[in-house]
């Protein structure tokens, strides 16, 4: 779902940039009051969480990959805008370090991950989940749906995208300049695997957080419920919300570190990120075509796309550090590296928040998600 360099066309990408602007903007005015609040631990927890869990890869039949998102889980205790935020911060990590999407298609993947994956996330979150109890399981069956559906909103996103590039740009020959299969082949074949693999993940792995939080500390739920009361004995622990309270998720995103070179089993690229080296390999041009239902690629890489690939070349492309013998080695170091980068850009923003408004450092979180 990382739309890689030179698969978008520059236009396309433009007017992506475009529409993901007024909602960077909102969501930066929404949450500089956030940055200045003992939620900043939480944030940037979140956008770790994010980061971390897209390393990990899961097959899909057909000889592709796909992984889970972060978005339900983000939105649902943060809040729509700062999960817009924290996903867009931790796809630019990827992108700029480590080529995990293109930096010319940064506002495509922000649109279709953070804004569509956070906004869906959310409104389902809160249309099933009602007025419910906050420990109800009926929040559970909500957060699940919303983690569900936002993967796969995502997704189709990304899809449609892709499919109308060979529509609406070819060479003078018709032969297609950006990314090369059509929509009736490209929605198919990304929907697939996220509506069963990666969707199901995607819906396991938000309400089970939310299962665990309402057991361990419900009170982070309480931003997105708003006027549904916490049960009386979590009163006192609602009010605590710094760095203390993040530490079971700390330790959680520490796990997953470790365990993140478990993504490299995962054999195969996801769809529509082959490089243009795959275009020339026998092997990968065979994989493209089983993946994209027989239809075989073109026979030599798009020229748009082979000019766009290499605008960018990432310090540590595939999260694998040129320094580094061992894939396995080399994915952790990737890992705490992106983990220490997010926590530097979160206490960063958190300070020039507090030198813009010095007089809001101890402001209480609102607790109503307008």
């Amino acid at each position: 779902m990382h739309i890689p360099d030179g698969y978008l066309s520059p236009s396309t990408c433009a007017a992506l940039y475009g529409a993901a602007a007024p909602f960077w903007y909102v969501a930066l005015r929404k949450t500089r009051k956030l940055l200045l609040t003992r939620l900043v631990p939480l944030i940037s927890v979140f956008a770790a969480f994010s980061f971390v869990i897209m390393m990990f890869n899961i097959p899909i039949p057909g000889g592709t990959t796909a992984h889970p998102l972060g978005a339900g889980i983000a939105s649902i205790v943060l809040g729509p805008w700062a999960s817009i935020l924290t996903l867009s911060t931790a796809l630019f990590i990827q992108a700029f370090f480590f080529g995990d999407g293109g930096i010319t298609a940064l506002g495509a993947n922000c649109f279709n991950m953070a804004i569509v994956g956070s906004l869906v996330a959310w409104l389902v979150y809160r249309v099933v989940a009602g007025r419910s109890a906050i420990t109800s399981s009926r929040r559970v069956v909500a957060a699940a749906l919303g983690g569900y559906l936002a993967i796969n909103g995502a997704a189709l996103c990304a899809a449609i995208e892709l499919g109308i590039q060979p529509h609406f740009f070819k060479s003078a020959s018709g032969a297609p300049l950006y990314a090369p299969y059509p929509l009736n082949i490209a929605v198919p074949a990304i929907m697939i695997g996220h509506l069963t693999f990666a969707g199901l993940a995607e819906l396991v792995v938000t309400g089970g957080i939310v299962a665990y939080l309402q057991r361990a500390n419900p009170s982070l739920l309480r931003l997105t419920a708003p006027g549904v009361p916490l049960p009386q004995e979590e009163t006192q622990q609602a009010t605590m919300t710094g760095w203390r309270v993040a530490r079971p998720l700390w330790t959680a995103v520490g796990l997953l570190m470790v365990l993140a070179p478990l993504g490299l089993l995962a054999a195969g690229k996801a769809w529509g990120e082959w490089s243009v080296h795959d275009f020339a390999d026998p092997a990968a041009r065979q994989q493209m075509a089983a993946a994209s239902r027989n239809v075989a690629p073109p026979a030599a890489a798009p020229s748009g796309l082979e000019r766009l690939s290499d605008i960018w070349t990432a310090p540590f492309p595939d999260y694998l550090p040129p320094f580094m013998r061992s894939a396995a080695f080399g994915y952790i170091l990737s890992a705490i590296f992106g983990v220490g980068t997010i926590i530097l850009l979160t206490l960063l923003a958190s300070w020039i928040a507090l030198k813009v408004r010095p007089g809001l450092d101890h402001a209480p979180a609102s607790t109503k998600e307008s």
